[in-house]
């Protein structure tokens, strides 16, 4: 989604010190349908149509979504477990209850993997 935009501070030291801003644009992140695991997709198409796209991701335990973006969407945990999560604000662990939703303006990046033993099923309802 243009716009979303990952950055990061690097610095170095060379006769004189100078800093450079490197960035990333979610163009060069994988979006949750592309996101897999290992090489194995994670989540499914279950309607396309030109209002929204609904997504079903599956994640039994060990397996996780390597790092993508999100646009703004509406998420609804099917089956909760634990996960960690890594993002631009560090790693934490976050256990999903079932049932449990959120609303979201969008994700520059992240990446998570189910911690648990149980295997958890996440929705994604994003509007077009």
């Amino acid at each position: 989604m243009p716009g979303f935009r990952a950055c990061r501070r690097l610095s170095g030291l060379a006769v004189l010190s100078f800093a450079a801003t490197a960035c990333t644009t979610t163009q060069d992140l994988p979006d949750p349908l592309q996101a897999g695991w290992q090489g194995e997709p994670v989540c499914e198409r279950l309607h396309e149509d030109k209002s929204q796209r609904v997504l079903r991701c599956t994640f039994p335990p060990t397996v996780g979504h390597e790092r993508h973006f999100h646009a703004p969407h509406f998420g609804y945990a099917i089956a909760g477990g634990r996960v960690r999560i890594t993002d631009a604000n560090g790693v934490r662990d976050v256990e999903f209850a079932t049932g449990s939703h959120s609303v979201s303006e969008g994700t520059e990046w992240h990446e998570i993997v189910n911690i648990g033993d149980t295997t958890i099923v996440y929705l994604i309802v994003e509007p077009k």
